[in-house]
């Protein structure tokens, strides 16, 4: 089974901020690549009722299929590629494939034939080394909106946080209340109603 631990950190930014990041890192245009998430649900958000997420990234001609867990103070990511026909199948309102993600979905008691797509989120994204992880900026486009965020991935918690708390000091960024993207997501979509 292909699951991982991710211990991120993550920060809404104004625009002004992310340009000005991008200016100090001098990150240039050609350094962002751009991936789609494709988000899933049940229509009455079961997953989202057990803090998870379902969603199906497109990077690089590759498709991958993404349950998240939270797990303590962490998330757990269970991932399935998926072939171009099963993502396509999956988009037209075809069932969950079989495999790690719909085994995971099961021992949540909810019925992975009932999960839908529900829309997407476009991401234009650049990563690089940041002290002992991985720093991330985001541009995100979903439901006719842009926000601007910064992600920090460690791989131990406490020296994770204290050193993007750190960065968001040195830098003068206030600490922002960040909801996960699709958390995001789902907020517009329900205000779009």
């Amino acid at each position: 089974m292909s699951q991982e631990i991710e211990i991120e950190f993550k920060n809404l930014l104004t625009q002004l901020e992310f340009l000005k990041l991008i200016d100090e890192f001098d990150v240039q245009q050609e350094d962002f690549h751009k991936q789609t998430n494709y988000y899933f649900d049940t229509q009455y958000f079961e997953l989202k009722k057990q803090k998870s997420a379902l969603r199906v990234r497109t990077k690089n001609n590759e498709n991958t299929l993404t349950l998240k867990q939270k797990l303590d103070k962490h998330i757990l990511e269970t991932h399935q590629n998926v072939s171009k026909h099963i993502f396509e199948e999956l988009l037209k309102g075809e069932p969950l494939p079989s495999g790690e993600v719909s085994d995971q979905i099961s021992k949540m008691n909810i019925d992975a034939k009932k999960i839908t797509y529900l829309g997407e989120l476009t991401t234009f994204r650049v990563e690089f080394p940041y002290k002992d992880g991985l720093l991330v900026l985001d541009e995100n486009h979903y439901l006719g909106k842009i926000d601007y965020e910064i992600e920090y991935e460690s791989a131990d918690y406490t020296s994770g946080l204290n050193t993007f708390n750190e960065l968001l000091s040195i830098k003068q960024i206030p600490v922002r209340d960040t909801e996960s993207k699709i958390a995001r997501f789902f907020n517009e979509s329900r205000r779009n109603k």
